[in-house]
């Protein structure tokens, strides 16, 4: 007997109120590991809410978050990324004045070996990490075509790239989960099947799991495994994109009666 799959991010009654409004309730969800997942709705529906829950930006008014079994109750944001969830968000937040190379650097806060002692001192320490992390973030910059960027001041990369890099950037934290908030926003058709493909690269090359958000229904439903509707805050409905699809409540919330 096969032993059952256990999935990397588990929901459970997921809830937030800002003051007398409940944002989220009652949400159940699971990702399981290697999957692509989307999370849809109409605008206003708590998908990202429920992003800044999972990060712990936003800490839950109830419910359970766990990440490979872990439950991550009194975690904060950089215990989240240490855990092993990375995010990228809706408006591009790249540090645009410095290089492309040194916005991937930037991400490898959680693996650095190196103290400020050792940093203004340039100890041989710092040095060799120094030395490993301009490896490490050119390896990742060949992966997400940006090679021959490196040195290139990230506000002047073309959109597309720009968005490339900030997920080169949120994998050099090494995540077991990573969140995609609208990654299609802003791109042209050509650019979105350009996403598509480098997405199921990034899950292919990394073995990880990736959650999404996203408006876009060809991408959703062309490179999700399951996906999660919200309403208003409320699990509408859960399922693979064929029934989603098919699905009148979802059908409803999209269209209208």
């Amino acid at each position: 007997m096969s032993e059952e799959r256990k999935p990397v991010l588990e929901v459970k009654d997921l809830g937030i109120d800002f003051g007398g409004l409940t944002a989220v309730n009652d949400l159940n969800m699971k990702v399981y590991p290697c999957e692509i997942d989307g999370l849809i709705g109409p605008n206003g529906a708590g998908k990202t809410t429920v992003f800044n829950m999972l990060t712990k930006v936003y800490q839950p008014s109830r419910g359970e978050i766990y990440l490979d079994g872990m439950n991550m109750a009194k975690m904060t944001p950089v215990d989240a990324s240490k855990a092993g969830i990375a995010r990228t968000f809706q408006n591009i937040r790249l540090f645009s004045g410095i290089s492309v190379k040194d916005n991937v650097k930037c991400g490898m806060h959680n693996s650095i070996g190196y103290s400020n002692f050792d940093a203004v001192l340039r100890t041989p320490k710092f040095r060799k990490e120094e030395a490993r992390a301009d490896e490490e973030a050119m390896e990742l910059l060949k992966i997400f075509h940006l090679e021959d960027k490196a040195d290139m001041t990230a506000g002047n990369l073309p959109y597309g790239a720009q968005r490339r890099l900030e997920i080169a950037r949120a994998m050099a934290t090494h995540p077991k989960l990573l969140l995609l908030d609208e990654p299609a926003a802003g791109m042209n058709p050509q650019e979105t099947e350009d996403l598509m493909a480098m997405i199921r690269e990034v899950r292919d090359h990394f073995q990880i799991a990736i959650l999404l958000i996203e408006h876009d229904m060809k991408l959703v439903m062309g490179i999700c495994e399951n996906i999660t509707v919200l309403n208003f805050g409320m699990l509408l409905a859960q399922g693979t994109p064929a029934e989603i699809q098919s699905n009148p409540e979802v059908i409803k919330a999209y269209i209208g009666d």
